[in-house]
């Protein structure tokens, strides 16, 4: 059902009936949505008939057929309610991904053969991969040059949403409505915001466009991925990009009032993602908010269990069998975080907290009580 929210204070109401633009909104958008998920979709049923891979259980496909509708009634719902803006229902840059199909399929066979050779080691010569983390060293997804080349960054994008049938973007702007929310209590629209593990820039982009007011800053490990950040995101005003590791965040503490991150803590080993997550806590103020959007798990999504099982076998994604089981929602909590909320979108999930705000220093009789000593993040 549709959903209208008051703009005072954003509490959820039932909406009235729809407008006609709402009306043509919602045909043209699944016209869009479903003229990409469906072609992809052929293609993959006759490359399992050709590879004889096991069908998925009938159970799981009706779940996940179910799952993908609801998520373009929220992105309707969302922008109905204002929670980001129109624009974002046909954001999809079609032309970008055009120019970058020839070179994608051009890519393929080097793909191919990797995947054949199981060589995930396949990095570029002329890059001093010793200054990375050893589980950055690698080709996830077995794409060319892991996330360590120009190459690499341009044509990710359009490898992704080819991979989640033009959900990508859609999975993605879930992190905006939690922020809407946020900055609508707050009043502060200025307010600044991390989004670790910026990658391309897209979630920044999606952001931006729904809070322009907003500072935002980009952290990722990938300088070449930063590159076309900064051509994404270059009719962004406030805006910083910054290429470290999430693991020692080059950032005060209690900085920034709101921290995202998309896509990255499947990618992370068990302990990284603890490390992260405590970077996470410290520079977010007290009382801000973190929104994460990852792969689903098991916790909300054992229906899914099929299709989780294959995307770890069938991608170079050596931490994902381990962090299906590993609940974010616990990860967070054990941070120091206050879990506020757990959303499944698709095959992705959102999972909204916040930063507990410290209590006030007791007085006794004048004269201040020692403050305790802040507990430090094991690492």
């Amino acid at each position: 059902m549709a959903r209208e929210v008051n703009a005072a204070n954003l509490r959820v109401s039932a909406a009235p009936s729809p407008t006609a633009q709402q009306r043509v909104d919602r045909a043209l958008y699944r016209a869009q949505q479903y003229a990409i998920a469906t072609p992809i979709a052929l293609v993959r049923r006759a490359l399992r008939m050709v590879t004889r891979e096991p069908a998925p259980d009938p159970d799981a496909v009706a779940a996940l057929q179910t799952r993908y509708a609801d998520l373009l009634a929220r992105d309707l719902a969302n922008v109905e309610a204002g929670l980001y803006p129109r624009a974002l229902l046909f954001q999809i840059p079609f032309g970008s991904y055009a120019r970058a199909l020839p070179s994608f399929a051009l890519d393929v066979p080097r793909v191919i053969r990797r995947v054949v050779a199981r060589n995930f080691r396949d990095l570029p010569a002329d890059v001093d991969v010793a200054r990375y983390p050893g589980y950055f060293r690698r080709n996830f997804h077995w794409q060319t040059d892991g996330y360590l080349s120009r190459r690499s960054a341009e044509l990710y994008d359009v490898a992704v949403e080819l991979l989640f049938g033009g959900t990508n973007d859609v999975m993605r702007r879930q992190v905006i409505p939690p922020i809407s929310r946020h900055l609508a209590g707050t009043g502060a629209y200025d307010a600044r915001l991390l989004d670790v593990a910026c990658g391309t820039g897209r979630t920044l982009a999606q952001i931006a466009l729904a809070h322009p007011r907003l500072r935002l800053t980009g952290l990722d490990l990938s300088p070449y991925y930063l590159q076309v950040a900064r051509r994404v995101l270059a009719d962004v005003t406030d805006v910083s990009l910054v290429a470290d590791n999430a693991e020692r965040v080059p950032f005060r503490s209690n900085h920034f009032d709101v921290v995202t991150s998309v896509y990255l803590f499947h990618e992370l080993p068990r302990a990284t993602r603890r490390t992260v997550l405590g970077e996470m806590h410290r520079v977010l103020r007290p009382g801000g908010l973190v929104v994460i959007a990852d792969s689903a798990q098991l916790a909300e999504s054992g229906a899914l269990a099929f299709f989780l099982g294959r995307f770890a076998a069938d991608f170079h994604e050596p931490f994902y069998r381990d962090y299906v089981e590993d609940d974010l929602a616990v990860a967070l909590a054990e941070a120091g975080f206050r879990v506020e909320s757990v959303e499944p979108q698709f095959v992705a999930k959102v999972v909204v907290a916040r930063k507990v705000a410290r209590s006030p220093v007791p007085i006794s009789r004048g004269r201040a009580t020692a403050r305790p000593r802040a507990r430090r993040t094991k690492r």
